[in-house]
């Protein structure tokens, strides 16, 4: 997969505060994705324990049978210190590196993590969203701020707030089940990121990711 550089990587805190705040403005949180979703893609990361290493795994699903076509795992030193809203850029070197090896380009991506419902409107999805230019949604299993449980049956949401700014929702994926938190990576709105994740998650995480978090910790034990 051919990806477009943002930049050089930043190398102290403040250079990277000063990326995510400029690239921030590039993301495009409107739209439905793609008309036609043939295949979806999954990213998420894992840590080999006892080093500084990071194991990210693409896994690229048919959209309608959600069976695998194509997965990616690549390894690679974590690219910055562990830092609260920062997150994304110790996982970025391992994540691109398997986003490059991709063959066939997915009409959607979701990742493991968050988009706009970051500090800095800048999470892991947001710099996988301007990296590939594909639609991208930020799916947390944690929530970035506070929020109020939505209602038990499967659909309901709550919205998550940043004072008065929706940067994302808690979402039912499944009825009693804990919610995950949807945020926006990039060329999709809101309402569109929720009705895809729901359509893909058969467990309470989208069949996307879900895979590809199986597929990061069984590489990280291998490595």
């Amino acid at each position: 997969m051919h990806l477009h550089p943002l930049g050089p990587p930043p190398t102290t805190r403040d250079e990277a505060v000063a990326q995510q705040e400029k690239l921030s403005a590039l993301v495009h949180a409107t739209g439905d994705g793609p008309a036609d979703l043939r295949t979806v893609a999954g990213i998420d990361v894992a840590h080999r324990e006892g080093t500084d290493d990071v194991v990210a795994a693409v896994v690229v699903l048919d959209a309608t049978t959600l069976r695998p076509v194509e997965t990616r795992t690549a390894c690679a030193p974590a690219g910055h210190p562990y830092e609260p809203g920062l997150l994304a850029l110790r996982e970025l070197p391992a994540v691109t590196a398997a986003l490059e090896s991709v063959e066939r380009v997915p009409d959607l991506i979701l990742c493991d993590g968050a988009g706009v419902a970051h500090p800095r409107r800048f999470g892991l999805a947001c710099h996988v969203g301007l990296l590939t230019d594909v639609p991208t949604i930020g799916v947390a299993k944690s929530p970035p701020v506070p929020f109020e449980m939505p209602k038990p049956a499967r659909g309901s949401w709550t919205p998550q707030l940043d004072g008065d700014e929706v940067i994302g929702r808690a979402l039912r994926t499944q009825h009693g089940v804990r919610p995950v938190f949807v945020s926006v990576g990039h060329r999709i709105g809101l309402d569109a990121a929720c009705e895809h994740v729901l359509r893909l998650a058969r467990h309470r995480l989208p069949e996307t990711t879900r895979r590809a978090d199986r597929i990061a910790r069984d590489a990280a034990l291998r490595a």
